[in-house]
């Protein structure tokens, strides 16, 4: 292939399979089989099946790269697969505007793991064999939630936090970073559905439920999922400015900071029914008709119960207060509204809200937009 005089030539990175694991080719996806490791060179035990750019060339010869940066995603069995795809083909993608990032994939034994799909994924080498690296990405997983987390991992994680200059963690990756004790007296996030837990498990660590990522020194922890395309975006533009970024975000077809919390993409109730049949029965209510009068004294009426007697029940079986439930009924309600293509001021009338300031007042503090511009960009019905 030649090349346009005067712009640069390009090594290619290649998406590696291993060879073995040809039959999985025919029981999933190849877009999911296929999915990146990022490897210099190729292995007897790997193929190449597409390219995508590396180290910059000119004239032939390899360009000094004093900028080039080791990017290590740490991974394990049951680890996410979009949390390691996602950042991994921003830094890719990185490479292709003048960027130099070498990425490795490591796990505690330096084997192949296999994802949340069931596919296997190809690891280049053992957390312990890293010497240094620039930059430590931690994959998050189902299986880090609620119960005892790898020791291995955790101290393999430990001890190369002291030898990179940023460490950060994708999702529920945040999980192994506190229990490792790398969160101590920290800022740190997680998937909105796991915040409450992180708080509970970690008193040290003081947790943003609705950030996308959170930076708090040198270490980095993202929310849930896709916010570690989010986060990678980030590393970037501190590396290589805005600009750089900004091609890169154009060419993944992504926002390049989103407007927002990672509330405004969650279903703000998701707590299992009461147990108590006398909460049911006011959660119930509230969720029928979240403009009507829901009053702590109204709902202990409808629950048969004393306000003290009320309270403390949606404390112990849902964690939260009355009014906190009621808020987050009416704010799931006029998401729902606005998603419908419903005006702003018919929206606060029906949520419950009354008035459209009080509606944006909400939508400000509890998801970082506006009704109008939530509408405007996350809605799914067509535009007014």
């Amino acid at each position: 292939m030649t090349s346009s005089p005067g712009l640069p030539q390009w090594d290619a990175f290649c998406v590696l399979l291993p060879n073995n694991d040809a039959a999985a080719e025919k029981d999933h996806f190849p877009f999911l089989r296929s999915v990146v490791s990022l490897r210099r060179g190729v292995s007897r035990e790997a193929w190449p099946i597409c390219h995508i750019s590396h180290k910059k060339r000119h004239n032939g010869r390899m360009a000094h790269a004093p900028n080039r940066r080791t990017v290590v995603i740490v991974v394990f069995d049951g680890m996410k697969l979009l949390d390691v795809a996602g950042p991994a083909e921003v830094f890719a993608e990185a490479n292709r505007f003048g960027a130099d990032y070498v990425l490795k994939i490591a796990s505690v034994d330096g084997a192949d793991v296999t994802t949340s799909v069931g596919t296997r994924f190809p690891v280049d080498q053992t957390i312990s064999d890293i010497e240094h690296a620039d930059t430590v990405l931690v994959s998050g997983g189902d299986d880090l939630v609620g119960r005892p987390i790898d020791p291995q991992l955790v101290a393999a994680v430990r001890e190369l936090a002291g030898r990179t200059r940023r460490l950060a963690s994708i999702c529920t990756g945040t999980f192994i970073l506190a229990t490792a004790g790398l969160l101590a007296g920290r800022r740190a996030t997680t998937h909105w559905r796991h915040a409450g837990l992180l708080q509970r498990a970690y008193r040290d660590v003081s947790v943003e439920p609705d950030a996308i990522f959170v930076r708090d020194g040198d270490i980095y922890t993202s929310a849930g999922v896709s916010a570690g395309i989010d986060l990678a975006l980030a590393l970037v533009e501190l590396d290589h400015g805005s600009e750089l970024v900004r091609e890169v975000a154009r060419s993944l077809v992504v926002y390049l900071k989103r407007a927002g919390g990672q509330s405004q993409f969650s279903t703000l109730i998701e707590s299992d029914a009461p147990q108590q049949s006398a909460l049911r029965r006011v959660t119930e209510a509230i969720a029928a008709d979240p403009a009507a009068d829901h009053s702590v004294r109204s709902l202990a009426k409808v629950a048969a119960l004393s306000t003290r007697q009320l309270t403390r029940l949606f404390q112990s079986e849902l964690g939260t207060t009355p009014a906190r439930f009621v808020e987050m009924v009416r704010i799931d309600a006029a998401r729902a509204a606005l998603d419908a293509g419903m005006s702003v001021s018919d929206t606060a009338r029906q949520a419950g809200f009354g008035s459209p300031e009080t509606l944006r007042r909400v939508f400000v503090t509890h998801l970082g937009v506006s009704p109008k511009a939530y509408r405007d960009r996350f809605r799914t019905a067509a535009r007014n």
